[in-house]
């Protein structure tokens, strides 16, 4: 049982902010973090990223190759407030990261390139925080640099984003002549004086700017007039609007997801990150500000709520797990109400397991500090659970909760592993279990018709860094095959399919019988949906379960190639039993027998991982780039403008994009760069699939016309 008679906490819940810092890749996301870090004194040294000596990216990987490979925590304090910090990953590979982070964070801060504006993974991380209603800032980074265009990037989240957004700060100066911000709200101009910009002088806004800020200023008041009543009531009143109000509107508006404040600075050159820290604690929320967290009870299946308090029963989510050389797993946590200890016993309601914790430490990216207790909204590890895994909810027994599991991404890469020696065996399989443990959108297959271990990932960095962090951190040397698209298949008709299974012995014999019907689902990427139609007790629902399972298990492998079956909605519409010989297992075999028999009878189509991809280049390239699109079955979706470059925007299939960095530098002489990250699954073109499942095709489609 969880004690709730603790010590009071340190921050009061109010005062706590659990945000995120999420970006397209090179946004400046580590930066930022670094430099809030060191104003609030959390570090007293800043490191850089292109020399690895930045906090957050602890890694080898990440300090090489100057990327942020995992999500790292860390908390820091300003003037009374607590922020709790998660650093995220910007390349699409890591993107699970972002996912989780975003499940648990109450807010967050999204960074664009001043130059880049809004980029592709700007636009998946921006649906992320839709998808869990985050309350965001936005803040326009690298106004410094050559190129940058604030008002640019403004638009661009109208337009792609649909953001009701607008900014609370303009630059002042631009490119080499930046030299701070100009405050919106408390109508000032504010400067960094030093090169650590801890002097902050604040003067008046210069006479060649109030045009423009009374402008902006105005457009402020518009957008929050169309989300706040009492802004708008004094607005077409034609009264007076104060600064307090025009900060309360917008926290209010903030706090609800209808309306995101812009602010901007360079945080390579130390300006501009005091006033974002200031924005983070007066405009974020607090986790008391939000709906209570909803979940079930796992008993009856009733909907359950919890309040952010410590006087709640305790209540948390394990949202990531990692692996310590030294103290084994470290199983990450949110904690949304009530309280707990060291030494205590937790129920997992998702496992229906008893836990006990060992140790709480708080991390600071790598680092631990060891806890006697954490309480409502922190974030923290756990040591000691036996059975948790990622998703899985953490409470009292005697009041049990299940929060809504994390949705993983499915992967798009494939490749074949092999241990170097017999000695390197075992390791191996201990190794892919703890990595595939730590990061969900990693899986491992064994292919019993080749015999081979088939590892799967976002990307092909994403395996990549699989490799090398098996050899680094478990010591186990392998050989790898070439990368393989992980492609799925689906119908494309409505059936009807029958699966018996019977089986007489002489003794107690086997009896299940199903009747299915098999639909393609309206939408991509829903995987396999089951509904049990049965109203007249057909089919006892002890074994109803038993049904889905078989379901479950004869989707992974299709009809045409042994590619997992998604996109298909199972209804089970009738079956018969036996009073003596029905089994579950009977049933989970009739239920396989069915959906595989029905899967040959519905037309079905194998499907390719489509990559929305994105090409900056020189104008004088762009011929050259669009015709290389088009021989690699590429559709160009739209060709923009950003200062003397093109952008083309295509979907292309990720089978022919393996070699694409190659080609692009060869194609441009170096001076083109592109981003990638899976868009959808789309049908494969009849004359591709001859060549992935043989000549046998022909065959099969003449037997399925039939």
């Amino acid at each position: 049982m969880v004690n709730l008679d603790f010590m009071a906490r340190k921050t009061a819940l109010e005062k706590i902010r659990n945000i995120g810092l999420v970006a397209h890749i090179d946004a400046g996301k580590t930066t930022t973090t670094e430099r809030i870090l060191f104003y609030t004194g959390k570090i007293h040294r800043m490191g850089e990223v292109n020399e690895g000596t930045t906090t957050m990216d602890w890694m080898p990987q990440e300090q090489e190759r100057g990327i942020t490979i995992t999500a790292a925590s860390i908390n820091c304090s300003w003037k009374d407030y607590q922020i709790n910090i998660i650093d995220t990953p910007g390349h699409v590979d890591f993107t699970v990261e972002v996912e989780r982070s975003l499940k648990v964070l109450d807010g967050c801060v999204v960074i664009f390139c001043g130059v880049g504006g809004v980029e592709p993974q700007s636009e998946t991380v921006w649906r992320q925080a839709d998808r869990y209603n985050v309350p965001r800032l936005a803040f326009v980074n690298k106004m410094d640099r050559v190129g940058s265009d604030f008002y640019s990037c403004v638009e661009q989240m109208h337009d792609r984003l649909g953001a009701n957004a607008s900014p609370i700060q303009l630059p002042w100066g631009f490119e080499e002549n930046f030299k701070g911000v100009i405050d919106l709200i408390e109508e000032e101009a504010i400067s960094f004086k030093d090169e650590l910009g801890l002097e902050v002088e604040k003067t008046k806004i210069p006479q060649d700017l109030l045009a423009e800020v009374e402008k902006y200023k105005h457009r402020l008041i518009e957008k929050l007039a169309e989300v706040d009543d009492h802004i708008m009531d004094k607005y077409i009143h034609n009264k007076e609007i104060t600064k307090e109000e025009i900060k309360s509107a917008i926290r209010n508006t903030v706090i609800k997801g209808k309306f995101v404040p812009i602010l901007c600075g360079t945080s390579l050159r130390k300006k501009g990150i005091q006033n974002l820290i200031d924005a983070i604690c007066d405009y974020l929320p607090s986790p008391v500000d939000l709906p209570p967290i909803k979940g079930i009870d796992p008993e009856n299946e009733e909907y359950e709520e919890r309040t952010a308090s410590d006087d709640a029963p305790f209540c948390a989510l394990c949202f990531k797990i990692a692996t310590d050389p030294y103290v084994g797993r470290l199983h990450y946590v949110r904690v949304y109400s009530g309280s707990l200890a060291t030494g205590k016993y937790l129920y997992n309601a998702s496992k229906r397991e008893e836990e006990r914790v060992s140790k709480i430490v708080r991390m600071h990216a790598n680092r631990q500090e060891i806890l006697e207790e954490i309480y409502t909204g922190d974030i923290a590890c756990l040591i000691g659970l036996k059975e948790t895994q990622s998703g899985d909810t953490l409470c009292q027994e005697d009041t049990p909760i299940v929060l809504e599991a994390i949705k993983f991404p499915e992967p798009v890469i494939s490749m074949a592993i092999e241990p170097k020696s017999k000695a390197d065996q075992e390791r191996l399989s201990i190794a892919l279990g703890k990595l595939k443990e730590e990061d969900p959108s990693f899986r491992v297959n064994y292919n019993s018709d080749t015999g081979e271990t088939v590892i799967s990932g976002m990307g092909q960095l994403h395996l990549q860094i699989i490799v090398d962090r098996m050899l680094r951190e478990f010591n186990v040397e392998a050989n790898v095959g070439k990368p393989q698209v992980a492609y799925k298949e689906t119908i494309t008709n409505k059936v009807s399919s029958v699966g018996k299974f019977i089986q007489q012995s002489g003794g107690r014999g086997q009896y299940g019988h199903v009747i299915i019907e098999l639909e393609p689902a309206e939408e991509r990427g829903k995987g396999i949906g089951f509904t049990n139609k049965i109203r007249s007790g057909a089919i006892p629902r002890e074994y109803i379960p038993s049904v889905k399972n078989g379901i479950m298990i004869a989707s992974k492998s299709g009809a045409i190639a042994g590619y997992p079956v998604i996109d298909v909605n199972v209804n089970l519409v009738d079956g018969s039993f036996h009073e003596v010989d029905s089994s579950e297992i009977a049933f989970q075999m009739a239920a396989s027998i069915a959906f595989s028999e029905g899967i040959k009878k519905a037309k079905s189509v194998i499907l390719e991982p489509i990559m929305d991809t994105e090409v900056v280049v020189p104008e004088e390239y762009m011929g050259q780039v669009i015709a290389d699109f088009n021989s690699r079955r590429g559709k160009i979706v739209s060709i923009g403008k950003r200062a003397n470059a093109r952008i083309i925007r295509a979907n292309v299939p990720l089978a022919e994009v393996f070699d694409y960095a190659t080609a692009l530098r060869s194609l441009t002489q170096g001076r083109a760069s592109y981003t990638m990250e899976p868009s959808s699954y789309q049908e494969v073109p009849s004359h591709i699939l001859e060549k992935i499942v043989g000549v046998q095709t022909t065959s099969f489609r003449s037997s399925q016309s039939k």
